[in-house]
């Protein structure tokens, strides 16, 4: 074959021929290192991406090449893109099958196997090239004389009979096709770029016919859900006696009580294709389906592919090869995405069970969990009580819902995207979430979800898949999660690896416990305010709200400081030694009070109050905008009692830590900065309360104060803060809401649109920004340690729990990241990634390379 300026297009594929996974695709590569092995692959050629591209132009002017291929006997077309995933064309079989061909099959096989031969053919030809009715060829038995009727019927013309230009007509057939905007979709969805090339593998057909064992099947050597070693596969194949016809049976790929199987009827055959999958797997590194044919008791290997496997197969054959000494652990850590380590933790439906589907949403926070709906976060914890598991279901979610979430076994809500209330609680939780689910309708007041024409009532039972974003109608067949030694063994290879340190954020000791379990090495963030939303403490702090002098709030906080020492307390007797990193209060106080006239009326009867007061102070506590209002240290330097009080806690609870086990240095980080004097005032009132502790106590402690940088103005001014700061620590949830100037909880109303036109690459909440926030955390980081080289830099967002925000934490030199608790694992992966890549000691893996 000839075309303009590619004289050398059309290779055979030999063990020394110049294939290219770059210009020729993964499965001409793949069959050229089957070949190097002496694994018996019929005759092969490939077509190269100029070539394909080249064709579908339609710049080719000479054929005699492809000619002289077609020339010599039935041939099939494979698809061969640069990544398996990307997929392609179908395969097209028997390329130059016509009425001569036929005839010579029929003589030497009988007339039934080359009429299947020969229909099969024209459907697919007739179909997938002619791109004719498909209605008018199908059918599992047709009729030869039929279908070649309808083809001339179709096109005024025979079927044509000369097989170059049947095979120069599949070519331009594929190539067109990998073009069409139906296939640019498919393959864009599955992370091809936009002008993916395509290649071409023509190969020798090797019949499935003769006298003896004959059929096709494929084979595998593991399953593909949990990975562990078993031969499965499919095939279609027969035993025939020595005249045709005679003693025709089905015949099983193993030994099955069904009936007879290829294992008893061709030992040897079956043996060879088991030899050729350890083959494969010791010489590809990497578990291969095998595509094969059996002509008489002769094998031929037609292709072979990468097991499509689940994330804990995916995990399990990684680290088999390690132990088995097929690969490096530093090529496991890189074939094992880091999202995969996250379904590992919770349980999953089994993708082999069917599936009944009620809706669908925003997969929020991994993992699977069968209960009985409810509405109420009341009525979950009422659930929780008898013992009983729940769905809690939301319009959205809000603060108040926390205790119900915690109760919860899964939390579904109408609104929402990957940054709302419920997904980010839910991820720190650890609990499955779908949120924006759509399609769903929720009447909270009379319990109802419906769906379509489907209701549920509250106590009807539903299965929320938070790794996939659907809900299934009833109890769905559940997979337990795999934290298995194998799970642990890759972990341990990734702290090896890793350069930057993994911390939680953990705001309660059972999410303390679930760090120290997933071996986090400290707390990153610890969020106090989240500790007052418990019943026994909200009273003392809406006393605290209301008291209209500072002596008041005291007394009011005097309540609630062995709270928070029996808290800090817990926490570093969990941690054991390891950094706790405590942000100071930082929510507004009207988040602390009733909304309803009911609950007003409640809160004025415990304050004895006058209803008429309590109405006008949380009136006067509202803010138009409340993350930009009173928060933070605004609220700290306004109200400094609270952080007295706090400091106060801490330290109390750091002396007792200290005596009880290991020394205890504790990081107080003053949230919402903007400027370094704010960091001048808070840091004079703790360290006098540090001063007043010590003389009280007589007895000594360390402690170091560092900035949560959530502003703009904070990342630009950094050099200023860090005269007097110890770490930063950037907040990228509030920084990228400042940043761009939008709200994360109504963010997900638009951003699909956003992404899907292209204005924003990502979702900013769910993937770092690196253009715009990225450039602020490095120039913070580069003018703090210009001031403080010492200084300790991290990043605490959700973000921590992304891989690619961590790769470029890495990049940027941070000290550590801190992430929800059950996202420590997905981290500590994904930095051990980031480092190899940084070091250059990324192993290639041997089917994705291009050599």
């Amino acid at each position: 074959m000839e075309i303009i300026d590619h004289p050398l297009s059309l290779l055979e594929i030999t063990p020394s021929a110049g294939i290219d996974r770059r210009s020729h695709g993964w499965r001409a590569k793949c069959l050229q290192r089957l070949i190097r092995m002496d694994l018996p692959v019929p005759r092969s050629h490939a077509l190269s991406f100029d070539a394909v591209r080249a064709i579908a132009q339609g710049r080719v002017t000479q054929w005699d090449r492809l000619a002289q291929i077609a020339a010599q006997g039935l041939v099939s077309v494979r698809p061969s893109a640069r990544e398996p995933e990307w997929g392609g064309p179908g395969t097209v079989l028997n390329v130059g099958m016509n009425d001569a061909r036929h005839a010579r099959l029929a003589a030497a096989l009988g007339e039934k196997s080359a009429d299947a031969i020969y229909a099969g053919f024209i459907q697919s030809y007739a179909v997938h090239v002619a791109r004719l009715d498909p209605d008018m060829f199908e059918g599992d038995s047709p009729d030869l004389t039929a279908l070649r009727r309808a083809y001339r019927d179709e096109t005024d013309e025979d079927f044509p009979q000369d097989p170059a230009r049947q095979l120069a007509e599949v070519l331009r057939s594929m190539a067109r096709t990998w073009d069409g905007p139906t296939a640019r979709l498919l393959r864009q969805a599955k992370g091809a770029p936009l002008d993916a090339p395509l290649g071409l593998v023509v190969q020798d057909m090797a019949l499935a016919l003769g006298p003896g064992v004959t059929g096709s099947g494929t084979i595998q050597f593991i399953d593909d859900v949990t990975g562990q070693p078993r031969i499965t596969g499919r095939f279609r194949g027969q035993t025939q006696g020595r005249a045709r016809g005679q003693g025709a049976e089905t015949l099983y790929l193993t030994r099955d009580p069904r009936g007879p199987s290829l294992q008893e009827a061709a030992p040897d055959v079956f043996a060879d294709l088991i030899r050729f999958g350890q083959a494969a797997r010791e010489r590809l590194r990497e578990e291969m389906q095998i595509e094969f044919v059996v002509a008489d008791g002769r094998l031929s290997l037609i292709d072979a592919v990468r097991v499509a496997r689940s994330s804990r197969a995916e995990l399990r054959v990684a680290v088999a090869m390690v132990r088995d000494g097929i690969i490096p652990a530093s090529e496991a850590l890189m074939r094992v995405e880091p999202r995969a380590l996250t379904d590992l933790l919770h349980h999953q439906v089994d993708p082999r069970q069917p599936r009944d589907v009620l809706a669908r949403g925003i997969n929020a926070s991994p993992g699977a969990a069968t209960g009985r709906i409810v509405f109420t976060a009341a009525a979950a914890q009422a659930a929780a009580a008898r013992d009983e598991s729940c769905i809690l279901v939301r319009r959205e979610t809000v603060p108040g819902d926390i205790r119900g979430m915690h109760a919860a076994v899964a939390v579904l809500t109408e609104r929402g995207g990957m940054t709302s209330h419920a997904a980010v609680i839910a991820r720190g939780l650890g609990v499955p979430c779908i949120v924006g689910a759509s399609g769903i309708s929720i009447d909270s007041r009379n319990r109802v979800l419906s769906a379509g024409k489907i209701t549920l009532r509250e106590g009807d039972i539903v299965t929320v898949d938070g790794t996939r974003g659907e809900v299934l109608l009833g109890a769905a067949a559940l997979l337990e999660p795999a934290l298995d030694d194998d799970f642990n063994q890759l972990l341990e290879w990734a702290d090896q690896a890793r350069r930057m340190d993994v911390r939680a954020n953990a705001d309660t000791p059972e999410d303390a416990r679930t760090a120290r379990r997933f071996n986090a090495q400290g707390i990153g963030l610890c969020r106090t305010e989240h500790m007052f939303f418990d019943e026994d403490r909200l009273p003392a702090m809406r006393e605290m709200i209301f008291a209209d002098s500072a002596d008041d709030r005291r007394m009011a906080l005097d309540r609630l400081l062995p709270m928070q020492r029996n808290d800090f307390q817990s926490l570093f007797s969990i941690m054991a030694g390891l950094p706790v990193t405590i942000r100071l209060f930082d929510p507004p106080l009207h988040e602390f009070l009733p909304h309803d006239r009911e609950g007003m009326r409640e809160l004025a009867e415990s304050l004895d109050l006058p209803l008429s007061d309590v109405t006008r102070r949380v009136e006067s506590l509202t803010e138009f905008n409340p993350m930009l209002g009173m928060r933070g240290v605004r609220l700290g330097i306004a109200m400094p009692e609270i952080y007295d009080m706090q400091a106060r806690a801490i330290f109390e609870a750091t002396i007792e830590s200290s005596r009880q086990g290991a020394p205890v240095v504790p990081e107080i980080m003053i949230p919402l900065v903007s400027a370094m004097r704010e960091v001048e005032l808070v840091k004079t009132r703790v360290d006098a309360v540090a001063a007043a502790v010590r003389n009280e106590t007589r007895a000594d402690f360390t402690y170091r104060l560092g900035v949560m940088v959530e502003t703009p103005r904070a990342a630009l001014r950094a050099g200023d803060i860090a005269h007097h700061a110890s770490f930063l620590s950037f907040g990228t949830n509030d920084l990228t809401q400042m940043t761009y100037g939008l709200s994360r909880d109504d963010a997900g109303r638009f951003m699909g649109a956003y992404v899907g036109q292209g204005v924003y690459a990502e979702d900013p909440f769910h993937i770092l920004d690196r253009e715009g926030v990225g450039e602020l955390l490095s120039i913070g980081a580069g003018r703090a340690r210009a001031v403080s080289p010492d200084i300790r830099i991290s990043l605490c967002g959700e973000h921590g729990g992304n891989a690619e925000s961590i790769a470029f934490c890495e990049q940027a030199g941070f000290d550590y990241i801190s992430c929800s608790p059950f996202r420590v694992p997905l981290a500590r992966l994904a930095g051990a990634r980031a480092s190899l890549m940084a070091r250059g000691q990324v192993a290639r893996h041997h089917l994705r390379d291009g050599g």
